[in-house]
C-alpha cells in the first residue's frame, strides 16, 4: 500500500527561479505540498533557458528547469498587472507558504509584501531567499552562487598552493541556500501546526553557507588557527586523504590510531608503527609530506579496487574516485533509489533526484514531471471560481 506523503494538504506558492528557490520547493513537493509555481508570461523561470540541450532550452523545458521542477505546477501572473494581483491575492487565502528569491524591495513595489499577504491571511508563511538577506549594508547587492562562495570563505580554502582560490564544481551556496530554507519552511510550519500564527523567514545565501565552514571556522574562532591550504587532505588525520594507486587514485580516511596500525599491516610496512615521525597522531599529522610517499610506494603496486576491498574488509574507510557518470550508476544509488525516471511532456524520459530522506512512514516520490509554461493556469484559475470567458479575457489582456 502507498504511504501518505507528510505535506499532503499544504499549499506553496513558488515566485523563484533558477536554483536556491526551486531547490527548496522541490523538497516541499517531494514530501506531498502542492507547489504552484508563479511565472511570468511567455518566459517564465529563466532555468527554462539554461542547460546543455538547446532543444530543450528552446522549447522552455531547459535541463536546468528539469532538475528542480518536478512535482509542481505552472501558473503564468504578470504581477506587474492589478489583475494578477487580485488572482495571487485570491490564491494567498488558501496558501501556507509563499517562497521568492527576488532581490529585497521588489514584492514591496509590486505591493505583494509580507505586510500585505499576512493582512489576508495572517497564518500565511513568507519566505524571503536572497544572496545576503533583506537587511544589512550589502542587502540590496546582486548575488551568484560564485560570488558567495568567493565572500563566504569557500573559495579561499579550496585547493592548495598551486590552484587557489578554488571554487567547488557546482553550485553549493545556492544549494545549501535552498535545504536551509526548505528547513525554515519546516519549522514554520510545525509552529504553525501548534499556534496558528504564520511568519517571515529571512534566508540569506551568505549565511547559509558560512556554518559550512565547520571545523575549519572553529579552529580560527576558538583556536585562533588560520587555515592551511592541503588540497586533498584531511586536516584532522593522517593518513586521510587521496593516494596514487598503480591504476589511479584512492581515498583513504585511517582517521583512528587502530585504523592507522592496521593500514601498516595491509600495506606490509609494519615498522611505520613504531616510527617517532608516525607513532602518534599529532607527529603523523605534522610528518604527512613525508608519510604520503611511504605509503604510496606500496599502493603503487596493484590497482585501486584492489586496496579498496583491502582496506574496507580490514576495517578501514577507503573508496574510488569516481566520475560523475560512474558515481550516479553505481549501485548503492540505484538500491537507494535516489535518482528515478520520470515521462516528461515535450522532452520524454529523463532521470531526476528522488527526495534522498527515507521515512518509514511517509512517502516522498517524484510523481509528475516538471510542469510545461502554464500548464495549470486554466485548471487552478478554474479551481479559484473564474469561468472560460474570464480565462479568455485575461490571456487577451495579458493577465496570463
Amino acid at each position: 500500500m502507498k504511504k501518505q506523503k507528510s505535506l499532503k494538504g499544504i499549499r506553496v506558492l513558488d515566485l523563484t527561479n533558477v536554483l536556491a528557490g526551486p531547490f527548496a520547493t522541490l523538497h516541499l513537493a517531494l514530501c506531498g505540498a502542492e507547489v504552484i509555481k508563479i511565472e511570468t508570461p511567455g518566459s517564465g523561470d529563466l532555468a527554462r533557458k539554461l542547460g546543455n540541450v538547446p532543444e530543450y532550452n528552446k522549447k522552455n523545458m531547459g535541463t536546468s528547469f528539469l532538475a528542480q521542477n518536478c512535482n509542481k505546477k505552472s501558473l503564468t501572473l504578470n504581477l506587474k498587472n492589478d489583475k494578477a494581483k487580485e488572482i495571487f491575492k485570491q490564491l494567498v487565502k488558501t496558501s501556507d507558504v509563499v517562497v521568492e528569491n527576488f532581490r529585497p524591495g521588489v514584492m514591496k513595489r509590486l505591493g505583494l509584501s509580507y505586510e500585505i499577504l499576512s493582512g489576508i491571511n495572517p497564518g500565511i508563511i513568507y519566505c524571503a531567499i536572497s544572496g545576503f538577506g533583506q537587511s544589512g549594508p550589502d542587502a540590496f547587492k546582486p548575488a551568484y552562487d560564485q560570488i558567495i562562495q568567493g565572500l563566504s570563505g569557500v573559495m579561499a580554502i579550496n585547493g592548495d598552493e598551486s590552484l587557489n582560490p578554488l571554487r567547488t564544481g557546482f553550485p553549493v551556496c545556492d544549494t545549501v541556500g535552498g535545504l536551509n530554507a526548505a528547513f525554515a519552511i519546516m519549522v514554520a510550519l510545525f509552529y504553525k501546526q501548534k499556534t496558528g500564527i504564520g511568519q517571515f523567514i529571512d534566508i540569506a545565501m551568505l549565511d547559509s553557507i558560512m556554518p559550512f565552514n565547520g571545523w575549519v571556522a572553529a579552529n580560527l574562532l576558538i583556536g585562533g588557527k588560520q587555515p592551511v591550504l592541503m588540497g586533498n587532505d584531511n586536516f584532522t588525520a593522517a593518513p586521510s586523504g587521496t593516494f596514487a594507486t598503480k591504476d589511479g587514485y584512492i581515498n583513504i580516511a585511517a582517521n583512528k590510531q587502530e585504523q592507522w596500525e592496521d593500514l601498516c599491516d595491509v600495506l606490509g610496512v609494519p615498522e611505520l608503527k613504531t616510527d617517532a615521525r608516525f607513532k602518534e597522531r599529532d607527529t603523523r599529522k605534522a610528518n604527512r609530506k613525508e608519510l604520503t610517499p611511504l605509503l604510496e610506494i606500496k599502493l603503487k603496486n596493484k590497482d585501486t579496487i584492489y586496496w579498496v576491498d583491502a582496506l574496507n574488509t580490514k576495517g578501514i574507510p577507503s573508496g574510488e574516485i569516481l566520475n560523475l557518470n560512474d558515481a550516479l550508476n553505481q549501485p548503492q544509488v540505484k538500491h537507494r533509489n535516489a535518482i528515478t525516471e520520470v515521462d516528461t511532456p515535450d522532452v520524454g524520459n529523463i532521470k531526476v533526484f528522488n527526495l534522498t530522506a527515507k521515512f518509514d512512514k511517509t512517502d516522498g516520490d517524484v510523481d509528475t514531471p516538471p510542469p510545461l509554461l502554464s500548464q495549470h493556469t486554466e485548471e487552478i484559475l478554474k479551481e479559484l471560481g473564474y469561468s472560460e470567458d474570464d480565462v479568455t479575457s485575461f490571456r487577451e489582456n495579458d493577465v496570463i
